[in-house]
């Protein structure tokens, strides 16, 4: 349900191209943080792997590093910004070995507001000849995200990448009120061109809500390369921002009304009969 203080505010879904440097990364994300704020973004999303995107086995070795200093990094920049900040997938260890690909939002004074633990792990071979098997170092998660509630920026659910292609977890969300979906991605560039998109756009419409998808870009490392396209989409579907293929930022205004005259005109999720 829509929180009836929220007001209009700009919302950005940031794009990097990460690499296997911490440090470097978390300085690239700042610029565009900085870049979104200037542009007026109460609320920034960062993409999957935003801190580190190399070998697996080096995301294992460095992932009590990774951790420390990501979630440092997003409450620091919450609060120099006075911002709303969606770390969008990080390794955080745990007692198995394994790491869970964690999405955490902050918000503006520096106090977790909402963690998610991907659910849905990539192991797939792509028909481009590459093989991902993300499960060898990821536990998955088992809990279904939480809408987290705000004041002024509405009800917000989480998500990861290949969360995308499972309906049912948004569906989950919708029905617990959710007015912004995020899904932030490292979407591989074989797949992206294809699905990504009307994914996204599926997923905003079926559900009424906003989409905010920030989005890795470009060749990161070894033959990874990802798609890019970071979108901000509206409750019909309609693509208010898109980043391109190039490092940047999606920035869109996140509407109440918008969402209310959508609903109005589209009243699906009324007509539910399966829930």
């Amino acid at each position: 349900m829509l929180i009836e203080s929220m007001k209009s505010y700009l919302a950005a879904a940031i794009q990097m191209t990460s690499i296997p440097d911490v440090q470097s990364n978390l300085a690239t994300a700042e610029e565009f943080i900085d870049l979104a704020v200037n542009q007026g973004a109460q609320l920034v999303g960062l993409p999957e792997n935003f801190a580190f995107m190399g070998e697996e086995s080096d995301k294992l070795s460095q992932s009590d590093n990774i951790a420390l200093e990501t979630e440092k990094f997003l409450k620091t920049m919450a609060q120099r910004y006075q911002i709303a900040i969606l770390g969008g997938g990080f390794p955080v260890p745990t007692d198995s070995g394994k790491v869970y690909n964690t999405a955490l939002l902050i918000d503006s004074s520096g106090q977790e507001l909402s963690r998610y633990r991907k659910v849905h792990l990539f192991d797939v071979n792509v028909p481009d000849g590459n093989t991902y098997r993300e499960s060898s170092t990821v536990m998955a998660g088992t809990e279904l995200p939480q809408v987290c509630s705000t004041e002024k920026l509405g009800c917000i659910g989480l998500s990861v990448c290949y969360d995308v292609r499972f309906p049912e977890l948004y569906r989950y969300l919708s029905h617990q009120g959710a007015d912004i979906l995020f899904v932030p991605a490292a979407f591989t560039a074989f797949t992206g061109k294809d699905h990504w998109q009307v994914l996204l756009q599926a997923r905003a419409i079926e559900n009424t809500c906003y989409v905010i998808a920030p989005a890795q870009t470009g060749i990161n490392y070894a033959r990874r390369q990802t798609h890019g396209h970071a979108m901000i989409i509206d409750p019909w579907g309609s693509i208010l921002a898109d980043a391109g293929e190039k490092p940047g930022v999606a920035i869109a205004e996140i509407n109440p009304s918008r969402l209310e005259q959508v609903r109005r005109q589209m009243p699906s999720l009324q007509h539910r009969v399966f829930v």
